[in-house]
This record gives structure tokens, sequence and C-alpha cells, in this order.
């Protein structure tokens, strides 16, 4: 999915919580799965994962907001660029308890088709980024712009410690389809083990799709962030 556009992000708040940290953080076992390249297609549990991609961006402190009003744990797949304006942002989202995913620096979709080492290079300067401002702070997940993963950017990313995670529910919030549609797309094919893919960097109609969407989902499936790489199933 194309990194949705959006005026220059106001500054960030400066009243988020401070983040609790691990101090160090051990590479993570990473997990194959059965989506593209090898990437994970769903949990391999009956816990429904709800996935951000493409912030942090101006409304992902709404996205926030609701997670936490339904204490709903998410995870969050961040473009290494946008890190450093949105430090808060990150803080927040590992003192709440959510998952971090590296989402590239740039979201470039032809990042696969790109050289081993320029691969490695962005995903390290994307997990350098998000460690500068949330020290220690594990990032054991990969996803790659547009799903576009290949058995060479899969490999790389496990190498430094990363499971690649695709998603079995896409309602393309990023096209802005109007809310009612991104509602009826989550509601009618969420099923157990699904990851749904979502955007915190795609407009004012996710955040107002999730307000009908968290509480619906929670009343029927275990929502929660992606635990650490290893304790998958083949999903």
């Amino acid at each position: 999915m194309p990194l949705a556009a959006s005026p220059q992000a106001p500054a960030t708040p400066s009243t988020a919580p401070s983040p609790v940290l691990s101090a160090s953080v051990p590479a993570p076992a990473v997990t194959a799965g059965t989506g593209p390249a090898g990437s994970l297609r769903t949990t391999g549990s009956a816990t429904v994962a709800l996935t951000f991609d493409d912030g942090p961006w101006d409304d992902t402190p709404a996205v926030l907001d609701l997670l936490a009003q339904y204490h709903i744990k998410a995870t969050f797949c961040m473009i290494g660029k946008q890190v450093a304006a949105h430090a808060a942002l990150v803080q927040r989202m590992v003192a709440e308890g959510h998952t971090l995913c590296n989402h590239t620096w740039s979201h470039d979709e032809m990042l696969r088709t790109r050289p081993a080492d320029r691969i490695r290079a962005d995903l390290q300067r994307t997990n350098d980024a998000i460690r500068a401002v949330a020290p220690g702070a594990a990032i054991p997940y990969f996803r790659a712009p547009g799903g576009n993963f290949s058995p060479q950017i899969v490999s790389i990313a496990a190498d430094m410690g990363m499971t690649s995670i695709y998603w079995s529910v896409d309602p393309q919030d990023w096209r802005g389809p109007g809310v009612q549609s991104i509602i009826t797309n989550v509601l009618t094919n969420t099923r157990p083990g699904s990851i749904v893919l979502l955007h915190d960097g795609a407009g004012p109609q996710t955040v107002t799709a999730l307000r009908t969407i968290l509480p619906d989902l929670a009343s029927r499936y275990t929502l929660n962030a992606l635990p650490n790489a290893g304790s998958h199933g083949n999903a």
C-alpha cells in the first residue's frame, strides 16, 4: 500500500507516558508462515491481531486512545523516516504494551528487488531510528510495503531477528473507501487467527471505523498484539 499523503504532522504533545524498556533485547526465534515468501498470514492461534501500517502519523494518537479505551494491544508497523518527529508516540506504544514492527525507512514498494546490502541497510536504518527514541525496544516483526515480500527480503529480515508478517483481512482503508466499507469488510472477514491490516497513516476514516470495529471484535474474539516471534504455529 502506498504511504498515505498528508501535510506535515504537528509536533507531538509532550504528555506521552515514559516507556518502560528492557535493558537488552535478545534476537528472537523467527517463524515461517504460509503467506507470500513464508510470511505469517495468521496468528497461529485463536487470537486476532490488529496491525497498523505507515505511522507514526497524525491519526496515531487517536488510534492509541481508542485501543486504550477498549484495553486492546496492537502491532504498529512503522516508517523509519517518520519516527524521530513522533518520538513520544513510539515511546507511548512501548509503554502501553503494543508490539513494534519494521515497515522500512521510506515505504519503498520495490525494496524486495534491491541488492541485498541495500535491503539490509534500509531495515537496519529503520530499527536504529526506532531504538534511538525507544532504547532497548523489541522489534520482532517486519512487513514489506504493499506486502511485496520475496524470499530474499524475508531471509534478510530473519537474519536480523524479525519475522515477516502478511495479513488475512484487508479493508484497504488507505484508499479511503468510506467508513462503512471499512467496518463491513473487517467485521465480515475476521475469523479466529486473523491478522487484520489497518493504517494509522491513512486518514480519519480508519479512526471513525475503529469506534465500531473495536468493541464488536472485542466482544467476539481475543484481540492482542502479535507476541514475540517464535511462539507461533505454522501460520
